[in-house]
């Protein structure tokens, strides 16, 4: 359904930093650095269902997260889950909502992990099980 996903990141290298950490407890590689003709930064992290971008913000102001808005992430196991949050945590995150575990509910039973990113957008990990 999506192409991509791209998030504004005030601190574009604090925010490489987190990403490649968490991301790499995914199987993703590093972020590939991108400069506009206009010299704003990003960094692409390219797999083959679609890319995941963190940009410093076209109009020059402070990258801002999105209250109500979660970008989710798939792991394939609770345990990739965990590292995944540890990840954050050892590399700008901070934690929020529950702690990392299974919930059952009305979508059924899931793994979520939750996480900010030193910009402060709010990110999931999850599985369903």
């Amino acid at each position: 359904m999506f192409s991509h996903v791209m998030l504004g990141a005030t601190d574009i290298e604090a925010s490489k930093v987190f990403y490649d950490a968490v991301l790499g407890t995914l199987g993703i590689g590093p972020g590939m650095e991108n400069v506009t003709d206009s010299g704003i930064k990003r960094y692409m992290y390219i797999t083959p269902t679609g890319i995941f971008a963190i940009t410093q913000p076209l109009n020059g102001e402070p990258a801002s997260c999105g209250n109500g808005s979660t970008i989710g992430f798939a792991v394939e196991s609770a345990e990739q889950g965990d590292a995944w949050h540890a990840a954050g945590l050892a590399n700008g995150g901070s934690a929020c909502e529950d702690a990392p575990g299974i919930r059952e509910g009305s979508m059924g039973k899931l793994y979520l992990a939750y996480l900010r990113d030193p910009a402060g957008n709010k990110l999931c990990a999850l599985q369903r099980l």
